[in-house]
């Protein structure tokens, strides 16, 4: 059974600027990548549809919802300093989560092993009622309550491995004990939260799993810290993995310190599928997160991609 890629042109539509970090060509690097390698012909390719405001109001208020729609209709502007919306950036956000609840939709009916969604804008620095960090969706949040409405899954778990702090994520599902959240990142950094003492609130305390590592962090440091996502996972025993994948801890990145590989990222996969394979009946979606260098980005995601595709 084929890997899946979820993908579409109107990714590229959202534009802050050419000098912006989170641009449309991203999206472009990673598609010639896949092609160029031979990748791409391999894969069981996904358009994805728009979302449904039903299930992005899963993580986020119906007024916030309504904010962001209107500032993209009005044109041009920032929803935070980092955070920019235009004509097509509503429209192109619903798609974004659209991409993820595809990807969860063909796994969960077999028409892929798992699946890979490269969307765009990212999604979890987005809180319940703001927007942050390029981010204007939560759209592994959505995802994963999606996944519990639509299907009756019980348990979900959420691998961050982007080397920002997922704070929206967090946010969202600190207090929900259904979903364990855990997170790789590097601290000190931008956004400042995911310190270890914060595990969640109300009955959610313990479904928070933060995992800081200090800036200059390789292959080396991510291969332990992965020892305790696997030791956290195995106790969850959810029935689903989600993988916030960014790809700015590449040893390239201009908006971060850490000096992962290409391989290391690979490995990161190989112990994520594994941990699907041991505990979630192989289901596994990665959404695409972060990752400013183009090339960092296009080898890593590859690599990640042929690992999936490998995958027993």
């Amino acid at each position: 059974m084929a890997t899946g890629f979820i993908y579409h042109p109107n990714y590229l539509l959202h534009n802050a600027s050419i000098s912006h970090p989170e641009r449309p060509d991203r999206l472009r690097a990673i598609v010639v990548e896949l092609q160029d390698s031979g990748v791409w012909e391999q894969l069981h390719h996904i358009q994805p549809q728009p979302a449904e405001r039903r299930w992005i109001e899963l993580a986020h208020s119906a007024e916030y919802i309504a904010n962001v729609e209107a500032a993209a209709q009005s044109g041009s502007g920032y929803l935070d300093p980092d955070t920019h919306v235009g004509r097509e950036s509503f429209d192109v956000a619903l798609l974004a989560v659209g991409g993820g609840i595809a990807a969860c939709d063909a796994v969960m009916l077999g028409q892929c092993r798992n699946a890979f969604a490269a969307v765009r804008p990212p999604g979890h620095h987005a809180e319940h009622s703001a927007a942050m960090g390029f981010c204007l969706f939560n759209n592994v949040a959505i995802a994963a309550r999606y996944l519990q409405h639509q299907y009756g899954l019980a348990k979900v778990a959420i691998l961050d491995w982007d080397v920002h702090h997922g704070n929206g994520t967090q946010h969202i599902l600190e207090s929900d004990p259904s979903i364990l959240y855990i997170s790789i990142h590097q601290h000190p950094l931008y956004p400042g939260t995911g310190l270890r003492n914060e595990q969640g609130t109300g009955q959610g305390i313990g479904a928070t799993r933060n995992i800081p590592l200090p800036g200059g962090c390789g292959d080396a440091e991510y291969a332990v810290a992965f020892d305790e996502v696997e030791e956290a996972i195995t106790k969850f025993q959810p029935q689903f993995l989600l993988i916030s994948a960014g790809f700015d801890a590449h040893r390239r990145d201009p908006l971060a310190s850490m000096k992962v590989s290409e391989d290391g990222f690979r490995q990161m996969a190989n112990r994520a599928l594994r941990l699907a394979s041991q505990h979630c009946s192989n289901r596994l979606v990665m959404i695409l997160e972060g990752g400013y260098d183009l090339v960092g980005l296009a080898t890593s995601v590859e690599a990640c991609v042929q690992e999936m595709m490998s995958a027993e």
